[in-house]
């Protein structure tokens, strides 16, 4: 696992960059100061990238959670490769190729028992869309057409579609785009600091924040209610476990209410948790499960919905010989990210990256708690290789001191991930003790040093 560091030191060298930037927006970021200090990456293999400049930056987030078997692997990259060269692309809409539906029957493979197929898009937001017309179509299909009403929670990421946000729970990411889709309500979040604060895994307390949604029933009616979507694990909002038992108690209400339960397993699906998925971690399983990042270890995009049997059968009895869902992508089941998806199923399995995903996982608890009584940190969460650090924000500035931190880390050799005044890692599951190590004490340091 070692052997990563020794690859990118043989790399050229990179010139600082002369690119003229103006052109180009950057996603989530504050352009005119990022073009005033702009952190260019050029390069990346195992752990680390490479910036324009020359310097190592060790890779606690997996890019954006998604290059869970670290960068530029060779055989993704060789199978990448020679599906470039064999034939680049496909049209999906009445043909397809062979690597989409080998792929398809390996994810199935790796779902919870009772899941039957797999639905093809390009990122996380794209797979939420798409989950949430299967469940108003299915609903729709079954003679429950009044079920169209979504339900979200607090908190919850669900990617920027019009859908997306609507489910979503972030106020930033929702308030300057207006009223967005009719008909959506929202559970409150789990976080409770005052009963969980450095929980180890996951939290005791809050098993009855489930029942959130028995309220919103009673508001409603079950009757205009398609489905609830969350997230098994909330991560881009900061890192929130649920509470033991709050995914059990909210299937058994889904059951109870006939409305359809979606896992968002964007970030948690393929080993995040150390399983396939976090349905089999927590033993709950879904209607839907949404999936991207890790599905081809972020080389090519590639997002997905995988249905459970009974919701593909309820829409093909209803359409016949017909069209089955009037939904689909330019680029669904491109060539180039199924091969890259084959590939990366491939290192998973032939290297034990989710077995080892679980093994680090321990130690990575062990260093991350060890940075409790550092100034400024209220909190530590995490499950898996997943890891979250709340810090007390300033009182004229919420946000800025994770920022700085953010900057100092880098500046420092280790990426990290914030959102307000947290810090989120996720790391390759390729990372070893020293690498934990590292970045645990460059944290501190860091931490410790700012105001």
């Amino acid at each position: 696992m070692g052997s990563s560091k020794e690859r990118i030191n043989k790399m050229p060298e990179q010139a600082t960059t002369t690119t003229d930037m103006e052109s180009y927006w950057l996603p989530f970021t504050p352009n005119r100061a990022f073009k005033a200090a702009p952190k260019i990456l050029v390069s990346a293999d195992g752990m680390y990238y490479r910036t324009n400049d020359g310097r190592e930056i060790l890779d606690a987030v997996s890019g954006l959670w998604c290059t869970s078997a670290g960068h530029n692997h060779p055989k993704i990259v060789e199978a990448i490769q020679r599906q470039a060269a064999t034939m680049d692309y496909a049209p999906a809409f009445q043909l397809s190729h062979p690597k989409a539906f080998e792929l398809a029957s390996r994810i199935i493979d790796l779902a919870p028992k009772g899941f039957s197929h797999v639905f093809y898009c390009n990122s996380g937001s794209e797979a939420v869309d798409t989950a949430l017309k299967m469940a108003l179509a299915y609903q729709r299909a079954i003679g429950q057409g009044t079920r169209t009403r979504f339900i979200g929670r607090e908190r919850g990421y669900h990617g920027v579609g019009f859908g997306g946000i609507s489910v979503g729970g972030i106020v930033a990411n929702r308030k300057v785009f207006g009223p967005m889709l009719a008909g959506v309500d929202h559970m409150r979040h789990t976080l409770d600091l005052g009963k969980n604060a450095f929980s180890k895994g996951i939290p005791e307390h809050g098993e009855e924040l489930a029942d959130d949604l028995e309220r919103i029933v009673a508001l409603h009616d079950a009757s205009t209610i398609a489905c609830v979507i969350v997230e098994p694990v909330a991560c881009s909002t900061g890192v929130l476990p649920p509470p033991k038992g709050y995914l059990q108690r909210l299937r058994k209400i889904c059951d109870k209410h006939g409305i359809l339960l979606i896992f968002d397993e964007v970030i948690t699906g393929f080993g995040r948790l150390g399983t396939n998925f976090a349905a089999q971690y927590f033993d709950v399983k879904p209607d839907l499960i949404t999936m991207a990042k890790g599905m081809t270890n972020g080389a090519v995009p590639m997002g997905g919905v995988m249905a459970r049997e009974g919701i593909f059968s309820a829409l093909a009895e209803s359409a016949g010989q017909g069209i089955e869902l009037f939904h689909g992508y330019t680029y669904s089941a491109h060539p180039l990210a199924c091969a890259a998806g084959l590939a990366t199923l491939d290192v998973y399995s032939q290297e034990g990256l989710f077995q080892r995903c679980a093994e680090m996982a321990t130690y990575f608890q062990q260093k991350l708690h060890e940075l409790k009584g550092t100034q400024h940190i209220e909190d530590i969460r995490n499950v898996g290789l997943i890891g979250g650090i709340q810090l007390v924000s300033r009182p004229d500035a919420p946000g800025a001191r994770a920022s700085e931190v953010f900057n100092r880390c880098f500046e420092r050799g280790v990426l990290l991930r914030t959102t307000g005044d947290i810090i989120a890692l996720s790391p390759p599951y390729i990372i070893d003790k020293a690498q934990i190590d590292r970045i645990m004490d460059t944290l501190r340091a860091t931490i410790a040093a700012v105001n």
